[in-house]
């Protein structure tokens, strides 16, 4: 026994249109590779064969069962065979006419513990009983057969039939079915696939870049671990470390200096300025030096493209110290793995994903040396004078408070009376002489320094308001003398300050400041060549990963564009093109029909069916389609009209005898799934509920879309994390992709919106059917809850076939069954109705059908087993009943005495 994950799609064949192109083993091969292609599925290991044929064709088309029974796969090969209507009725012995329905014959070929088979004598598909449908009415036979095809009903029909005897049941059904009209669904599909690809507005739109903290740890590891390598990048004994302390040391000489020159000795004597502008001088010569070191540095240190380890090599030589990557470089694949589910799972499209993994790239990518060159003209010896004379364009702005003080000093000193008054000139004169010995002292070439006027304005100002006081309040001379006193001692305290400032400003104009500001910005571009060098090869390997990603996710959203584009029609006439153009087995004549019944029923009126289930294509979104197409339950019965799953337009060519392929499956105007015209014309088993979309529908599609995704991008990070994400790993990524997304389409159109696709799913439960389909869920906690009694089933058994039912009711074997995604509600609604929960019920991975399906065993004596004798002649005949010993044509011959 295997587990479903172990089964593949189901393999649809009808003997009783087909048999003859089915009568080598490489025919079958190749009809299996057709359809399990089709569903993006590989070769099965585990086969599942889904045969219908007519109880005569179990004899007839021995052969065709011995090719299927001995196909060869790795498991065991799992045959259920749909038999339709009647038995042409079997020899009884003695005077006993042949009677319809009295024996089933079947090979020993069909007598194994892998295969069964249900006996649907009639289809039961009429409405009323006015309506008059063949007993294998093509319509209900369409149902039936997709519900079969399902690999879980599939492989419960068959563990059911396995403890029945001999194998063999006559199956009762009762169907719900919900899902969507084909408008409704393919609108859905097609929002999705949009939402999921997301805007072309241009890869180089800026995009949020992602969090360092939300950044998984292998990536975040590359991102910001350079961030913390600025310090100790260089060797105490390099050059790199010598010619960086020898100018610094030049430039702390000049500061002392510089102090020395704000003192009142400094601006008395000019030794002290002389010192300073030689310490400078020593300084511009030291800043060459390290800025000569530092373009060497930039010139080995990597070309156009990334630091290579030679580069590495020569940063050494110069005393810079690389730091090891460690193990930074690890789990690169997995990092950019989940980062990407990370993003789709957060619902960003396609699109704006890839533009995030550039910005990645961008952020993550060591930037070579050569392209730090240009940052040298920043720290040059034309911006350092540049940069000083614009620091000594303008005098020092001076402070209000030395204002205050030339003007308060003024004032005290001007307190004197007439003749005495003129010791109020001293203060202004003190500044006015201070200012000219200042700006003589700091004299540069011809041209004297700068002296701000503002405090010789303020003195002068204070004196005369001093004399307009004392000449009205008539001071005595003990006061005059004390303020003259005090206004010395303010006038010292601000030619001190504008001494300072004046020399300050002057340093800075000689280049104090700018030296020191170019020393710290070569060592910072230094430390930056380090960090960029950091796990070079590891970060280059990431931001070619991650751009390699990036094309990627933007091919996938090209390849959801393409999907959700209009498809060409195929001319009228034109061959098909599909997998399954020759499986017209609809349009064939069934083999229980007769030329007489035809007539007598009035030929296309009432026994042309497909005349009844002709699709209007007057409003298709796909164009007009020029005559009838009959629906072929054999190929897609889900697939859009018009077009393969993959995308790629069907003809509406003839099929192999002549009669119309069709080249979809049309729908009524409720999108009946086994093509009918009208609502009403569904076997009467049948419960169809459409709904009209939920609101979650596209987000759900969109969100499978996005597990698709993933699934197809699976071997891709396998190769990135091999180093092997070149343009090959490239192209097979995008090759599957497209069949990943056809394959999802096929699994949509064939299985429902309830059913998720089967690939690896998220770990958030799928939305209700109300979410998906605008349906409740309630009726098929109804119907599959439904107590198990012969009026809630419809048996697909003709009168005469009824007789050969078993009558103990206990024999027969229910299944139960739903669509998985709706478990938890219907056991939901069991427990809140207070009904019992089902025994053994199946959840289904179709989200289209639920209901009860009775197998109900055979009398015993009806099923006879025969071992059939072949001569040496032609295959098998065609026709039903024994055969005539002396028959020269070397026909199949079946004795009586040869039961098993």
């Amino acid at each position: 026994m295997t587990t479903s994950e172990d089964t593949t799609a189901v393999v649809r064949l009808d003997l009783r249109a087909e048999a003859a192109a089915l009568a080598t083993p490489q025919a079958v091969r190749d009809r299996v590779a057709e359809q399990v292609g089709r569903a993006g599925l590989p070769e099965p290991d585990y086969p599942l064969f889904l045969v219908t044929d007519t109880p005569a064709g179990l004899t007839d088309h021995q052969l065709q069962y011995e090719l299927l029974s001995g196909y060869r796969a790795v498991g065991e090969t799992r045959i259920v065979v749909l038999l339709v209507g009647s038995s042409p009725g079997s020899y009884a012995g003695g005077e006993e006419a042949y009677l319809p329905d009295r024996r089933l014959v079947r090979p020993t070929t069909l007598r194994t513990s892998t295969t069964g088979l249900v006996w649907a004598g009639d289809l039961r598909s009429a409405r009323t009983a006015l309506d008059r449908p063949e007993p294998d009415d093509p319509a209900a036979l369409a149902v039936l057969v997709d519900l079969l095809s399902v690999p879980d009903v599939f492989v419960r029909v068959l563990e059911g039939l396995r403890k029945l005897p001999d194998s063999v049941a006559a199956p009762g059904v009762r169907l719900l079915e919900q899902d969507l009209p084909t408008e409704v669904r393919d609108r859905a599909w097609r929002d999705a696939l949009t939402r999921f690809a997301g805007e072309d507005t241009g890869a180089g739109n800026p995009v949020d870049v992602v969090p360092d903290a939300q950044l998984p740890e292998p990536l975040r590891a590359l991102v910001t671990g350079r961030d913390g390598r600025g310090h100790g990048h260089r060797r105490p004994d390099g050059p790199a470390n010598l010619a960086h302390r020898t100018c610094a040391e030049s430039l702390d000489r000049a500061d002392e200096d510089l102090v020395a020159l704000r003192s009142f000795p400094g601006l008395l004597h000019p030794a002290r300025r002389d010192a300073l502008e030689a310490d400078l001088h020593q300084a511009r010569e030291d800043l060459g030096g390290f800025r000569a070191l530092v373009e060497r540095a930039l010139q080995g240190g990597g070309g156009a493209a990334a630091p290579t380890a030679e580069a590495t090599a020569r940063l050494g030589a110069l005393g810079l110290r690389v730091p090891t990557a460690d193990s930074a470089g690890e789990r690169v694949g997995e990092g950019l793995r989940e980062l990407a589910g990370t993003l789709l799972g957060d619902g960003l499209a396609l699109r704006s994903v890839a533009q995030h993994f550039t910005a990645l790239a961008g952020r993550v990518e060591p930037v070579p040396g050569t392209a730090l060159l240009h940052r040298l003209a920043d720290h040059s010896e034309e911006s350092v004078t540049r940069g000083s004379a614009t620091e000594y364009a303008a005098p020092p702005r001076t402070p209000g408070t030395v204002l205050l003080m030339a003007g308060a000093a003024g004032l005290l000193g001007g307190l004197w009376q007439w003749p005495a008054v003129l010791a109020a000139l001293l203060v202004p004169v003190l500044f006015v002489a201070v200012a000219l010995l200042g700006a003589n002292r700091l004299r540069t070439g011809r041209r004297a320094a700068r002296w701000p006027m503002g405090p010789r304005v303020a003195a002068v100002v204070g004196a005369v308001a001093g004399a307009a006081v004392a000449y009205a309040a008539e001071p005595p001379l003990w006061l005059g003398g004390t303020g003259l006193l005090v206004g010395l001692g303010l006038t010292a305290e601000a030619v001190r300050r504008l001494w300072r400032d004046a020399a300050d400003s002057w340093a800075a104009g000689r280049g104090t400041t700018a030296l020191r500001t170019a020393l710290v910005g070569l060592d910072a571009l230094l430390a930056e060549l380090v960090r960029e060098h950091w796990a070079a090869e590891e970060r280059l390997y990431c931001a070619d990963a991650a751009r390699s990603v990036a094309g990627m996710l933007r091919a996938t959203a090209a390849a959801a564009d393409a999907q959700a584009a209009p498809e060409p029609l195929a001319p009228a006439g034109s061959g098909g093109s599909g997998p399954y153009e020759d499986d017209d087995w609809l349009s064939a004549p069934s083999a229980l029909e007769t030329t007489e019944s035809g007539a007598a029923d009035g030929g296309a009126d009432d026994g042309d069916w497909a005349a009844a289930y002709a699709w209007d294509d007057s409003a298709d979104r796909y164009g007009d389609h020029e005559g009838d197409r009959n629906r072929d339950p054999y190929a897609d019965p889900y697939g859009d009209r018009g077009s393969d799953p993959d995308g790629e337009p069907d003809g509406g060519g003839p099929g192999p005898d002549g009669t119309p392929s069709p080249a979809a499956y049309p729908a009524g105007p409720d999108d009946a799934p086994w093509g009918s015209g009208e609502g009403d014309r569904a076997p009467r088993w049948l419960d169809r509920e459409i709904g009209e979309g939920g609101p979650d529908l596209v987000a759900t599609l969109a969100g499978d879309l996005r597990n698709t995704a993933m699934a197809a991008m699976a071997p891709y990070w396998g190769a990135v994390e091999r180093g092997q994400a070149g343009a090959l790993a490239l192209s097979r990524t995008e090759e599957r992709v497209r069949e990943l997304l056809s394959a999802a389409r096929h699994h949509l159109w064939r299985y429902g919106v309830l059913a998720p696709p089967p690939y690896p799913a998220d770990h958030r439960a799928r939305t209700t059917a109300a979410g998906l389909l605008g349906t409740d869920s309630l009726r098929v906690a109804e119907l599959v809850g439904r107590e198990a009694d012969r009026g809630s089933v419809v048996q697909l058994s003709s009168p005469e076939q009824g007789a050969l039912l078993s009558r103990d009711p206990e024999a027969a074997l229910w299944i139960r069954f739903a669509p998985g995604t709706l478990q938890g509600e219907i056991e939901a609604a069991w427990r809140k109705s207070g009904s019992p929960p089902a025994e053994e019920a199946l959840w289904t991975s179709s989200g289209r059908y639920a209901g009860l399906i009775r197998l109900t065993p055979l009398r015993m004596g009806v099923v006879d087993t025969v071992l059939p004798r072949q001569s040496t002649g032609d295959a098998p005949r065609a026709d039903t009943g024994r055969s005539d010993p002396s028959d020269p044509s070397g026909r199949t011959e079946f004795r009586e005495d040869d039961r098993w």
